[in-house]
């Protein structure tokens, strides 16, 4: 009996909860609806990337969206500075090579003629021309005379050299030391030897008589007796003019641009280029 009330109430239980109403659980609140960002302008960016990299301001350069005209900028904003320009280094000179400074030819003055008479044998009909060696030996002109005086007595006689031989002491001479020469002359043709007198026997006293017109000097005369430092300046610049060679500077400049001169007249294919160092 007990059993069976027991087994009478369980059911009635299981009856009574399941008709009873369900109990309401609370549900969480529905999420508030986000505002959506707003796409950020282009003062708004830049404003910030000036906040984050304080440096950017130092330069202060337009920031350019994409879609924007570059070419607008703000009313307010600067253009940007120029860079620096830096100072190219100057490009290297190619090395300079020997060579003859030439002058231009330049036109005479009103009555002068580029033609002179022809005083010497060996003298051309142009001005401070001589032949070349190889004219003159088939000319058979082998002895080149001058006239010199003797400073003490006062004598005036005439003085041979032999052109082969002493042109060939004055090849060779400038072809072992002219690059030590450095476009000036030596001490040797700045201060000549002079001769000794063969009638008062003075020695050194015997110098060569230059003439006083510039066309009448004896040049290979000169040359072949290494008496060329008699002349002056004016003289030796005559030769570099009319034979086109740089004329301008101190003597001994001058007269070592006159020995290579005459003896390039001779000899064109010696070595008589000034190095122009």
């Amino acid at each position: 009996m007990t059993n069976e009330q027991d087994n009478i109430m369980d059911d009635d239980d299981f009856l009574a909860l399941t008709l009873s109403p369900p109990v309401s659980r609370p549900q969480p609140p529905s999420p508030s609806p986000q505002p959506q960002p707003q796409p950020e302008t282009f003062n708004s960016m830049q404003a910030r990337l000036f906040s984050q990299n304080p440096q950017l301001q130092l330069f202060n350069y337009p920031l350019t969206l994409s879609g924007q005209n570059p070419s607008h900028t703000p009313a307010n904003s600067s253009p940007p500075p120029m860079p620096p320009v830096r100072d190219q280094p100057p490009a290297r000179q190619p090395a300079r090579q020997a060579r003859t400074r030439r002058n231009q030819a330049q036109p005479l003055r009103q009555g002068k003629s580029e033609t002179v008479p022809v005083l010497f044998p060996w003298a051309t009909t142009h001005r401070a021309t001589v032949h070349s060696l190889k004219y003159l030996m088939s000319m058979d002109i082998v002895t080149i005379t001058g006239k010199v005086q003797c400073r003490r007595c006062e004598r005036e006689f005439e003085v041979g050299y032999n052109l082969p031989e002493e042109f060939r002491k004055l090849w060779t001479f400038i072809k072992d030391t002219k690059e030590a020469m450095k476009d000036r002359a030596p001490k040797e043709w700045e201060s000549p030897e002079f001769l000794d007198c063969k009638f008062c026997k003075e020695k050194g006293c015997v110098k060569p008589i230059v003439a006083n017109k510039k066309r009448a000097i004896n040049w290979l005369f000169l040359l072949l007796g290494k008496f060329l430092g008699c002349l002056t300046l004016e003289q030796l610049k005559y030769f570099c003019k009319h034979s086109r060679n740089h004329r301008t500077g101190a003597k001994n400049r001058v007269l070592y641009l006159t020995y290579l001169g005459l003896c390039k007249q001779l000899d064109p294919s010696g070595p008589f280029e000034a190095l122009d160092l």
